[in-house]
């Protein structure tokens, strides 16, 4: 998936400045699956109850870390690197279409050995989350989903023209105001490693630009852990009140639905920490 050596070891020293700046105890975890080996940030007391973090499209398990910075005061946290995403796991593509990322995910719960498991999950997270109570939620407690693709997608004209046509105009004429164009439609807050980071991405790294589907009303309805979800109500993949209405319909095992008022697509620091305390609480 990285387009050249040289491209890789840019990216990946980007991760490891966002994992040292974090400042955590932590240890990394090599997990086989059928899927290729997946590498996991391990911190927190390992006597404390588990949670799994999953980080975005086109992101890292530093950024989950980042968001969440708080979780291993109280959880076993275990931040995943999805495959095929710019980090440290194997780069086998996954199809959003049938169950292989519920699979995936089944497979790193089995090899971790742990049982009722909280999952908390952004964006594509959110998916990867659901796709994983459809395959087998035997062993999740739980689950937290913030801004998640799956649910409901939002206009495709304007993810065109403000995502996606300033994103071809960077890797193109590689000026990184195109970069904080197509960021400031998504970004809550101004974000400089995000800059930095998906400005190495956007050149560096063979994106998936396959259109995201969604749920089945039927799969939904069989769905029977505990699900949280924040939806931001600025956001223009997937909007926030479209999103509180579909999930209000096709999940009876809803707990509770927050709407992120002002919130674009990825929160800021204060609407994460609230997303992290009612984690927590």
């Amino acid at each position: 998936m990285f387009k050249s050596k040289q491209g890789k070891k840019e990216i990946l020293s980007l991760y490891d400045k966002k994992l040292e700046i974090l400042n955590l105890d932590f240890e990394y975890l090599t997990v086989q699956t059928s899927f290729g080996k997946t590498n996991i940030i391990a911190t927190g007391d390992s006597e404390n109850p588990p949670i799994i973090i999953v980080h975005g499209s086109n992101g890292c398990a530093p950024i989950a870390l980042e968001t969440y910075l708080n979780l291993h005061k109280k959880y076993r946290v275990f931040a995943v690197d999805v495959l095929a995403q710019p980090n440290k796991s194997a780069d086998t593509r996954l199809s959003m279409k049938d169950d292989s990322y519920g699979k995936w995910m089944n497979e790193i719960i089995t090899e971790l050995k742990i049982e009722s498991v909280t999952m908390a999950g952004f964006s594509f997270g959110g998916l990867i989350i659901l796709k994983t109570l459809e395959y087998d939620e035997s062993r999740i407690k739980e689950v937290y989903l913030s801004a998640p693709a799956y649910v409901v997608n939002g206009n495709p004209l304007k993810a065109i023209f403000k995502v996606f046509i300033p994103m071809k105009r960077y890797m193109k004429t590689k000026k990184i105001k195109y970069v904080e164009k197509f960021l400031s439609h998504l970004f809550t807050d101004r974000d400089e490693f995000a800059i930095k980071f998906l400005s190495k991405v956007f050149l560096e790294f063979e994106m998936d630009f396959t259109p995201v589907p969604f749920i089945d009303a039927k799969a939904a309805n069989e769905i029977t852990t505990p699900i949280t979800i924040f939806a931001a109500q600025n956001d223009i993949l997937f909007p926030g009140n479209k999103m509180i209405k579909r999930a209000a319909k096709i999940f009876p095992s809803l707990k509770k639905s927050t709407l992120l008022e002002h919130s674009k697509h990825v929160q800021n620091k204060e609407q994460n920490e609230q997303i992290e305390q009612e984690i927590m609480r």
